[in-house]
């Protein structure tokens, strides 16, 4: 005799465990997916120096002024007596340090952006944009210089400050800005390339041919970018970002309120990261003490007085920042 009661029971218990399986199977596959979506939404930031960057969200990788040779220039006070590398003058034929670049440069490159074009935003580009084949959006002027370095055409993307462009992965907001105020509000400089450069390129050839910055908006972050310690009041307020680049080299010192003004115009950013207030003179590995001294302690007061709720993360040359 059949015991159906036994029978129906392990019948039940069969297809307990089938769909305890299956659900188990669809909560690993949600865990693994959320993680999965989690690192894709992670916005990476990795500091070059100077006001150059590395962002990488998911597939996409994006340069902002990636300035890495860190040439010996002049007779510079800056300059380390330990750096034992060659002076380079205004004269000199610029020459890039490709075993460093190629050393740090080890993702693929989708997009540089350039705030405007002296030596140290603009100088290592050409050799960057001819090897990895991104596309460039910069100024006519260092357009310019790039094409006479050798970009193609194709990969350039002029810009003046004002256009609002979409992409695949991220849309970005040009933003019309002016340099430092350098050599104690002495520094002017209205020259822009206009006609061909011929080659080799000098140091001198990267002029400043006007400024920019940039509202670079990800899936889940808005990065507002800075090349110098300045801004125009009327283009940077409202834009909001929640996390915010600026300058922070003496210079900020001849703006009226400059941390003040820019983090109340920005909306008081959730996160800081000061930029461009390295020794740019000197090759990675050496002291950037005395910078962080005199320029990062002060602005870190500067930022706890106007924006209090703001956290301010200061850049390790070559480390990265992750933020979720």
């Amino acid at each position: 005799m059949i015991n159906y009661k036994k029978q129906h029971m392990k019948i039940s218990y069969r297809k307990l465990k089938q769909k305890s399986i299956v659900k188990l199977l669809f909560l690993l596959l949600f865990i693994l997916s959320f993680t999965q979506n989690s690192k894709a939404q992670e916005l990476k930031l990795k500091y070059f120096g100077g006001a150059g960057w590395e962002m990488i969200e998911g597939d996409l990788n994006i340069l902002v002024d990636p300035y890495i040779s860190r040439l010996k220039l002049g007779d510079s006070p800056s300059n380390s007596k330990d750096d034992t590398r060659k002076n380079y003058y205004p004269t000199d034929i610029y020459v890039s340090d490709t075993a460093t670049i190629n050393k740090v440069l080890t993702n693929k490159v989708d997009y540089i952006l350039v705030h405007h074009s002296h030596l140290d935003h603009l100088a290592d580009v050409p050799y960057i944009a001819k090897k990895t084949g991104a596309t460039v959006i910069a100024t006519e002027t260092s357009c310019m210089i790039l094409k006479a370095a050798g970009v193609p055409e194709k990969q350039l993307l002029r810009v003046k400050g004002g256009e609002d462009y979409q992409f695949d992965e991220f849309s970005v907001r040009v933003i019309p800005s002016i340099h430092s105020a350098l050599g104690d509000k002495h520094y002017y400089d209205s020259r822009i390339h206009k006609e061909e450069l011929a080659l080799p390129l000098k140091l001198e050839d990267f002029i400043e041919g006007k400024s920019l910055m940039f509202l670079i908006r990800f899936k889940n972050h808005k990065v507002l970018t800075a090349g110098s310690m300045n801004f125009l009041e009327r283009e940077v307020a409202g834009l909001k970002p929640d996390i915010i680049l600026p300058g922070v080299n003496f210079s900020r010192l001849e703006i009226y309120k400059y941390t003040e003004r820019l983090m109340q115009l920005t909306n008081f950013p959730k996160i800081v990261i000061p930029t461009h207030w390295d020794n740019f003179r000197v090759p990675y590995g050496f002291s950037q003490e005395d910078a962080i001294e005199k320029k990062i302690n002060p602005f870190l007061e500067e930022v706890k007085f106007a924006s209090p709720k703001s956290k301010v993360i200061v850049p390790v040359h070559l480390e990265t920042i992750i933020i979720k």
